[in-house]
């Protein structure tokens, strides 16, 4: 079993950054995807964000692409997503995910083990 913590949510101006953390700890696997997601009062979730655990492939929502960045330290189980130039749209509780050996996807039924989720919160 794997168990994520989400960590680094928060409030901020519109404009402004925030870097989200994921801690994984319990098992580890050679190949697996980490993917963020996020959901907003009365919205489905949806995909944000994900990223193979070497690194080597990422794959962004088009409402984020070019201002959200997902990277990773596998030395520390650590996955981050780098949130800058966030609107008030933003505003979600947003949750890591695992997917056990998968790759970078925006598919949310692939992802197997999941955080508690932080709250982000953009004002305009």
């Amino acid at each position: 079993q794997v168990q994520l913590v989400e960590s680094g949510g928060g409030l901020v101006q519109a404009g402004g950054s925030l870097r989200l953390s994921c801690a994984a700890s319990g098992r580890t696997f050679s190949s697996y995807a980490m993917g963020w997601f996020r959901q907003a009062p009365g919205k489905e979730r949806e995909f944000v964000a994900a990223i193979s655990w070497s690194g080597g492939s990422t794959y962004y929502a088009d409402s984020v692409k070019g201002r959200f960045t997902v990277s990773s330290d596998n030395a520390k189980n650590m996955v981050y997503l780098q949130m800058n130039s966030l609107k008030p749209e933003d505003t979600a509780v947003y949750y890591c995910a695992a997917d056990v050996g998968g790759w970078a996807t925006s598919a949310i039924n692939n992802y197997d083990y999941w955080g508690q989720g932080t709250q982000v919160t953009v004002s305009s």
